[in-house]
């Protein structure tokens, strides 16, 4: 039986996005709920590149004291005057008291943490290619602000 070759990835753009005081939800029946305010980004690729608007959170899920789920969603304005709405869902993960000091605003070694996610994306006119494609990124959380690489699988 032959298996096909696994998928490769092409650089799509990095995403820097700076983000504002958490806002605790609390303990619910699935974990600690947190929303991150998304104040301000900017991307930048070979062809994908601008700035992120401040309309959009990350609805975090704080599973266990290891295990944080993440969903953010925000919009895109590419330099050429765009829109583009994600949609990211990822995981992040590492020990107890890496994601504890995460969640505090302290800086922790990205090499700790494990933080990956599936970015989704929508747009119209030249972009709405991007919807037809899926992507993967692999993120770093510092104390204010997130950076994600974004890579498209082929």
């Amino acid at each position: 039986m032959t298996h096909p070759a696994p998928p490769s990835c092409t650089f799509l753009t990095s995403i820097r996005v700076r983000v504002g005081p958490a806002i605790e939800v609390g303990e619910t029946s699935e974990g600690v709920r947190r929303v991150i305010p998304i104040v301000w980004g900017e991307f930048s690729g070979p062809e994908l590149t601008g700035t992120v608007l401040p309309a959009g959170a990350d609805f975090q899920l704080l599973r266990t004291p290891s295990t944080t789920e993440l969903e953010a969603k925000y919009v895109l304005a590419t330099d050429q005057g765009d829109r583009i709405y994600v949609s990211n869902v990822g995981i992040r993960t590492g020990s107890p008291e890496d994601i504890a000091a995460l969640v505090a605003g302290v800086h922790v070694d990205p090499e700790r943490i494990y933080f990956r996610s599936t970015p989704r994306f929508s747009a119209g006119g030249q972009w709405s290619w991007l919807g037809t494609r899926i992507f993967i990124a692999s993120g770093i959380r510092l104390p204010d602000e997130v950076r994600l690489d974004v890579f498209m699988v082929e």
